[in-house]
């Protein structure tokens, strides 16, 4: 395989430059080696952006984040990849970027210093916290239905949700596991736990 055919994304436009304003001049010029879907190649981040609210579903994500926990940046790409309203980082303000993948470049990301400010911010919007933990009395996540309109709870890789978390949430769901470890972490959760929202209530994504 050439180094040609091993770069992502797209040369430079050839031919004349498109009039729509939702282009970049500059990637046009130089390319579009950036990992997003082919429908918004050479579009500028800001008309990506706008185009995804256009679009947003009706859940959001919150992750507690007391341990700098790494796996934000993997709920920070799946909550992009499953389009969610917003993700919620509820303790510290300062979390790993890796993981994301530049996504966050394109989710809405929003923080809360504790769990009773979060809280208090889903009461008024009117949405349910969904928490998602292997404890005991939870629903199996397999034959729930997730409401329509929510916020998905996760706690930090280890303990699982908080306490305070858990005493908040108004529904909680459990992933069913088959094997030797008690829990799978928080960024395996939430691609599953929003995937089975999707299952629910998105139709198919734009082709």
């Amino acid at each position: 395989m050439t180094d040609e055919q091993l770069e992502v994304g797209v040369g430079p436009w050839t031919g004349d430059p498109p009039e729509d304003p939702r282009y970049d001049p500059e990637l046009l010029a130089e390319g579009d080696r950036r990992n997003v879907v082919d429908r918004y190649r050479y579009w500028s981040r800001e008309s990506i952006v706008a185009d995804l609210d256009r679009h947003r579903h009706g859940f959001h994500v919150a992750i507690e984040n007391w341990q700098h926990d790494f796996n934000i940046g993997t709920v920070v790409r799946n909550a992009n990849a499953f389009l969610a309203a917003e993700v919620h980082i509820v303790g510290r303000r300062r979390w790993n970027r890796r993981g994301a993948m530049v996504t966050d470049r394109y989710q809405h990301v929003r923080h809360h210093d504790t769990i009773e400010e979060f809280v208090d911010w889903a009461a008024g919007q009117g949405l349910p916290v969904v928490g998602i933990d292997n404890l005991p009395g939870c629903r199996p996540l397999e034959t729930a239905v997730l409401p329509r309109r929510c916020v998905l709870v996760f706690g930090q890789e280890g303990p699982g949700l908080s306490e305070p978390a858990r005493a908040a949430c108004d529904h909680l769901f459990s992933i069913a596991q088959y094997g030797s470890t008690r829990s799978i972490n928080a960024g395996v959760a939430s691609g599953i736990a929003m995937h089975a929202w999707v299952r629910a209530h998105a139709g198919p994504p734009p082709s």
